[in-house]
């Protein structure tokens, strides 16, 4: 029997749904799964540089998570053009200059929660980002929504005065890069499948973090039995599983709804960290991120409600 690869990418499909509603259920719930694994790729990550240098980690985790993927879509691969290769791989650039510096706050980062907070504010970002670049004014929604995440981030690094962490400003710089990608992903998003654009990614992040490893470090490090399994749960199911169900529930999903969906990441971290690597958080720190999570979720529904009252 010949193996449908499509068939695996896109399960809905085979079968016969009474309604629309369940498509729509099963995509959200793949896209519910998929904040979990990000969330579980934060603790896998942390536990994993504690045994092996960051920047190796990351260039190994996505160029064996890329080949995981290539598969099911070298065929889709084989048809592009040259320039839609080098658009793909162009964006993943940005991707992992991103993840270079947020894996290294994640090594200094005595708090996962705050990064992961911190992290969260690419999407707020993002619209001064495509301003600067592409001189596309920020929506209203966008105007409403960062003061309420500088409250967050004031509340987040406000303790005996203004004092950011290390951490936190690798965090900010990693969401600034990641805010960078958001945006030249979108553009290239109507000339390449997800799948497909995913992978070319993922391999580009693999190759930047492999250049860096080799003019900056030597990729040495005591192989673990607890390295290994931290390392096969981060590149198989928060990398490569992570973004096959994040693409199925995209398909099926509006993009508000699937960005709701997506904010959850950080919580999800938050419970993670403090249950597994027995993180504490202050209430004012947890205020913050709470704050934080309310302005995405104010720019998510205003832009929204705007989008529909300009029709």
């Amino acid at each position: 029997m010949a193996f449908n690869a499509k068939a695996l990418f896109f399960p809905f499909r085979q079968f016969d749904f009474k309604s629309k509603s369940e498509l729509l259920m099963r995509a959200e719930l793949y896209l519910l799964v998929a904040t979990l694994l990000a969330a579980l790729g934060w603790i896998a990550s942390k536990l994993v540089v504690l045994e092996m240098p960051g920047e190796a980690f990351i260039a190994v985790r996505f160029l064996l998570a890329s080949l995981v993927l290539l598969p099911f879509c070298y065929k889709q691969m084989r048809k592009l053009s040259l320039r839609q290769v080098l658009l793909a791989c162009g964006v993943g650039v940005f991707l992992g200059l991103a993840l270079q510096v947020w894996v290294y706050a994640v090594s200094i980062s005595a708090s996962l929660s705050e990064g992961a907070f911190i992290m969260s504010l690419a999407m707020i970002i993002a619209p001064m980002t495509s301003w600067l670049l592409f001189q596309l004014r920020p929506s209203r929604a966008f105007w409403l929504a960062l003061p309420v995440s500088i409250v967050g981030m004031m509340l987040l690094t406000l303790g005996d005065g203004w004092h950011l962490d290390e951490s936190q400003l690798y965090f900010l710089l990693a969401a600034a890069l990641l805010s960078v990608h958001f945006v030249l992903n979108k553009r290239i998003s109507s000339q390449l499948t997800p799948l497909v654009s995913i992978c070319l990614q993922m391999f580009m992040v693999g190759v930047v973090g492999l250049i860096y490893v080799a003019y900056t470090q030597n990729f040495n490090f005591e192989y673990s039995h607890s390295l290994l399994f931290w390392f096969t749960v981060s590149t198989i199911f928060a990398t490569s599983i992570r973004y096959l169900l994040q693409t199925m529930g995209q398909y099926s999903v509006k993009m508000e709804t699937a960005a709701l969906i997506m904010i959850l990441e950080p919580i999800w971290t938050m419970m993670l960290s403090v249950s597994m690597l027995g993180e504490t958080l202050e209430a004012q720190k947890a205020l913050g991120g709470g704050v934080i999570f309310l302005s995405l979720f104010l720019y998510i529904k205003l832009s929204r409600r705007y989008a529909i009252a300009a029709k």
